[in-house]
């Protein structure tokens, strides 16, 4: 079970970058108050939770409705995992290009940016949202490895709240050569576990046989 939760927190932290996102909200949000600011970052976080439980829980029940098996969700979601994690170790940033520059300027021209842009697709984005699918799939209904993944999740998040209460702080701090260093050396444990993704994908995919 903690082998598990510490899969899904290293997971978690490489597909979301709670510290990549404290600086994006520190410079999406530089005329807010601190009260403003911190309740965009709640009701973000809330909302994102919200979002990766729900493909938590029925995102197997999707893929048996679309005709998706859980080895082609395994190797695509790895390959999407892979091209984060190599991004990162480039230093392009955790979770890459999530916005467009005209969904950033737009944001920016926003009061109420927790939905969009930081709740989805910055928190909530096509990569964690498949690593929540992939992590609970593999658990194969163990309710106790199942609270494990949720506890690594859940960890991940609050990790992300309390980053985003201290943004301006966190980014001062760390500077760039910091936020670089965390990225780059995240991205490397990502890329190997979007390599073994794939490679169960492979295995249950029959395709050795």
């Amino acid at each position: 079970m903690l082998k598990t939760a510490v899969l899904a927190f290293a997971t978690f932290f490489a597909t979301i970058g709670p510290v990549d996102l404290a600086g994006v909200l520190a410079a999406l949000t530089p005329y807010h108050t601190a009260g403003e600011r911190r309740a965009l970052a709640v009701k973000a976080v809330v909302i994102a939770a919200c979002i990766l439980l729900s493909f938590a829980f029925g995102g197997k029940t999707l893929l048996d409705y679309l005709g998706i098996s859980l080895a082609a969700l395994r190797i695509s979601g790895g390959i999407l995992l892979l091209l984060l994690g190599i991004s990162m170790v480039f230093g392009k940033g955790a979770g890459g290009p999530r916005s467009s520059e005209e969904e950033t300027i737009e944001a920016m021209q926003k009061k109420d940016i927790s939905v969009f842009p930081l709740a989805m697709p910055l928190i909530a984005g096509p990569a964690s949202i498949s690593a929540s699918v992939l992590l609970m799939a593999g658990t194969k209904g163990d309710l106790l490895q199942q609270a494990a993944v949720i506890t690594g999740m859940m960890a991940v998040l609050a990790v992300t709240l309390l980053l985003f209460m201290a943004a301006s702080g966190v980014q001062r701090l760390l500077g760039v050569t910091g936020l670089h260093v965390i990225s780059r050396t995240v991205g490397v444990v990502l890329s190997a576990l979007a390599v073994q993704f794939m490679l169960d994908g492979i295995r249950e995919s029959g395709l050795l046989r």
